[in-house]
């Protein structure tokens, strides 16, 4: 080789060298920041074998953070929510519903979430759950076409098929009598699925105003790690309404080529809750759209919060725009104060510790903890990660059921003791405690949580229990592929 190029060579080779020990030395100081111990340890191990390649994937998806301004926008938008609520709570005819006194066994959690989301809880609601899959198409479908002011529709997944079609050519009617329609889709989520090509287009040429969540930006400024994703299911129609759940305007079938469908769990609320609905669509049209829609230029979103029931109830947003994770505190701090029982429905189980020892204490002390995962999947890795839990959870004394094939039990809910229900978007695992945008509803109504209870009955009767002895004869293969699933979740 030529001596200079040799020379080069060798100054390159030492310039790698030094650079790279220079990342393992910037790592030790900015990794553990604001992140688990498990998960800074893991970046480390990369960092320290592969600094390079680690230094890399670190820049792209070491961040757990939507961008500085998307933060300081959750922040501005939740300080104007917080300002509205108590200013309407002067109001003596609304003070009541907007500043109830809250029973004292719901009092530490009602502060909890308010902390956490920004979001009271409002009093004399009216909550009506849905499981069946028709049926919330027909019911969503019958509230747009009583709908006289606006329509609002934020959903993980829009697809325009055969059972959609129904609801989204009713958005046009609304249209056409003057009524508002906007809507919001995970620009990933959605991509996936026939006719999204066309999707926006369509929707445009009803008449309604159409947003991407969250698209993928490079430039730094506004540099979005790609697998943040907005997962809520939120629609809102005219302020008096709201639905929230699991389900997402697409075909039970998800255009699967396989023989698995989806069962859901909707919830369609009336009553002050609704406008908290509302605000968590509003934040994230305002930070889609660039456009913070207020009642002064928007006579049509004015709200006026109107008793409908007896429910007490309250909304928590999380996800990244937000300092901390709040689905995650409020799941593990519920689950830590039940006294007989827990029911947990959701199709993804990936637990972190806290959340592993507050399922496994509960049990311990003799609450009755029962979880209903699905016997099929649509994630491998999720699913295998999930079922690496199982031992644990079976020596604990928590009952582990699965749902009958080949259907996929997508419902996320909980209920605590005969006191507390959730219904939400929110899985259990560190993706949507961590990376996605979820909604969550609290109802603190024995009331609704027996209506739940009966759907987690039905459930059940649908399930098969695994028991210990079963679950410890499977192959070798299986917990192999269990554990190395595992892994693949713990970097975050």
């Amino acid at each position: 080789m030529h001596p200079v190029l040799s020379g080069i060579w060798t100054i390159t080779l030492a310039g790698l060298y030094v650079a790279g020990w220079v990342i393992r030395v910037w790592s030790i100081f900015i990794v553990p920041l604001n992140r688990r111990p498990s998960s800074a340890l893991r970046w480390l191990l990369v960092m320290m074998a592969f600094p390079w390649f680690g230094f890399i994937l670190f820049k792209l998806i070491g961040s757990t953070k939507l961008p500085a301004k998307r933060q300081q926008d959750q922040y501005i938008a939740d300080q104007l929510i917080r300002d509205a609520v108590t200013t309407a709570a002067k109001d003596p005819k609304l003070k009541p519903l907007l500043q109830p006194a809250v029973p004292v066994p719901y009092r530490a959690f009602e502060k909890l979430s308010h902390n956490l989301g920004g979001l009271p809880a409002f009093t004399s609601n009216t909550i009506e759950l849905i499981p069946n899959y028709p049926d919330v198409f027909k019911r969503l479908k019958a509230d747009i076409d009583a709908a006289t002011q606006f329509v609002h529709l934020e959903f993980y997944i829009i697809a325009w098929d055969l059972p959609t079609e129904l609801v989204l050519l009713a958005l046009g009617q609304a249209v056409k009598r003057g009524v508002k329609v906007r809507l919001l889709f995970d620009q990933f989520g959605s991509k996936k699925y026939p006719g999204h090509a066309t999707l926006v287009s369509r929707l445009e040429a009803l008449g309604a105003e159409v947003h991407p969540m969250l698209p993928v930006h490079f430039r730094r400024h506004d540099f979005t790690r790609p697998d943040l994703r907005n997962h809520r299911k939120i629609g809102v129609i005219d302020g008096n309404i709201a639905y929230t759940g699991s389900l997402n305007l697409i075909n039970r079938t998800y255009h699967r080529k396989d023989d698995i469908y989806y069962d859901e769990l909707v919830a369609r609320s009336t009553g002050p809750v609704v406008p908290q609905f509302e605000a968590v669509f509003l934040t994230d049209w305002a930070a889609e759209a660039n456009e913070m829609l207020t009642a002064d230029m928007h006579p049509e979103i004015q709200l006026s919060p109107r008793a409908t029931g007896r429910t007490l109830a309250q909304v928590v947003p999380s996800g990244p725009a937000f300092e901390t994770e709040n689905n995650l505190k409020l799941f593990a701090a519920l689950i830590h104060s039940a006294a007989t029982t827990v029911t947990i429905v959701n199709p993804y189980f990936v637990p972190d510790e806290s959340l592993l020892v507050a399922i496994t204490s509960a049990a311990n002390r003799g609450v009755r903890v029962c979880m209903i995962n699905s016997a099929v999947s649509d994630q491998f890795l999720v699913s295998n990660s999930q079922r690496s839990y199982y031992d644990q959870l079976l020596a604990a004394g928590v009952e582990i059921y699965l749902y009958n094939q080949p259907i996929l039990l997508h419902t996320k809910t909980i209920t605590i003791d005969d006191q507390v229900a959730i219904i939400g978007s929110s899985n259990f695992d560190m993706r949507s405690f961590t990376l996605n945008l979820e909604v969550t509803l609290i109802a603190y109504d024995p009331e609704v949580v027996a209506s739940l209870q009966t759907i987690e009955q039905t459930y059940l009767s649908r399930s098969a229990q695994v028991t210990a002895k079963d679950w410890h004869q499977r192959t070798t293969r299986a917990r192999v592929l269990e554990n190395i699933a595992r892994l693949t979740s713990a970097v975050q």
